[in-house]
């Protein structure tokens, strides 16, 4: 009979006393035990998992698009389509997630949702800040969060500064290729709203990409980013109504209303109307 494998004797380490292990690095006991039910349904574990890993997620997303901004505002476009191309593939995760959350039927949503009180992903702060940084920006946003004055300054401080919209046509300016003054001129606060001018520029690169190819690929990486986001939008407004039809969410919203108003939103609408001018 032989023994048993042992990895040590391949190398690996056994030993962690006074050393940095897996779980250390990882913090893993602080994340492990985040999982505070609030009722004794089996389904409520599923529920806080899927709503913590895709707050995880968007971290990261905020980590990419923070560093994306910044890189193609000193037309370092490289490590910029390196970035984008990651938070597509982040929203990608995102959107796999939501097929988990709908193995979750109606009748087992409703054994712990009135636990939720008045919570609801409308409050999620990452998430809207990650719509500040793409350009969708409302003040009215801010008012859920003015309990966390942090927060509440991190989102006003965010609208305060150029989207990555902005940034990005701030790069087709120092091309050569001209953004109407009242666009770059125009309340940062505000969303973007889609200009005839931005897309006659938009035009001229998709019709000599040869000359502008940088900016035709970075046209195509935020096309991609907004396709998934896109994507996520809509499983999510699908999502909601297979679970709990045409009620009002638990933070007030109307719940599947507002979040079918919210797929009509364009982040980089010229983007959208340039290829009906093509």
């Amino acid at each position: 009979m032989t023994d048993p494998y042992d990895p040590a004797k391949d190398g690996a380490q056994m030993q962690f006393d006074g050393r940095m292990s897996y779980g250390d690095y990882l913090s893993l006991d602080a994340i492990l035990t985040a999982q505070h039910q609030r009722s004794d349904a089996h389904d409520e574990m599923l529920f806080i998992i899927q709503h913590q890993t895709s707050e995880l997620w968007m971290r990261l997303a905020l980590h990419e698009l923070g560093a994306a901004r910044d890189r193609l505002a000193a037309d370092d476009f490289g490590p910029a389509f390196k970035m984008l191309a990651r938070v597509a593939r982040i929203f990608e995760q995102l959107n796999n997630a939501w097929d988990v959350l709908r193995t979750m039927t109606p009748a087992e949503y409703t054994r712990f949702r009135k636990d939720l009180g008045q919570s609801s992903g409308f409050q999620s702060w990452q998430y809207r800040l990650i719509e500040f940084t793409l350009g969708n920006r409302n003040p009215a946003m801010l008012r859920p969060h003015e309990h966390r004055p942090e927060i509440h300054a991190l989102l006003a401080d965010e609208l305060a500064r150029p989207s990555l919209y902005d940034v990005a046509l701030g790069a087709l300016a120092r091309a050569g290729i001209p953004i109407p003054a009242d666009v770059t001129g125009r309340d940062l606060a505000r969303p973007h709203e889609a200009h005839p001018g931005v897309i006659a520029a938009w035009r001229q690169v998709y019709e000599a990409p040869e000359a502008h190819w940088r900016l035709y690929e970075l046209a195509e990486k935020l096309m991609d980013f907004e396709d998934y986001f896109r994507r996520w939008r809509f499983n999510h407004v699908t999502t909601v109504e297979r679970i709990i039809g045409f009620k009002r969410g638990t933070g007030g919203t109307g719940g599947v209303s507002y979040l079918r108003r919210m797929l009509e939103v364009e982040l980089f609408p010229e983007l959208w109307h340039v290829r009906t001018d093509l």
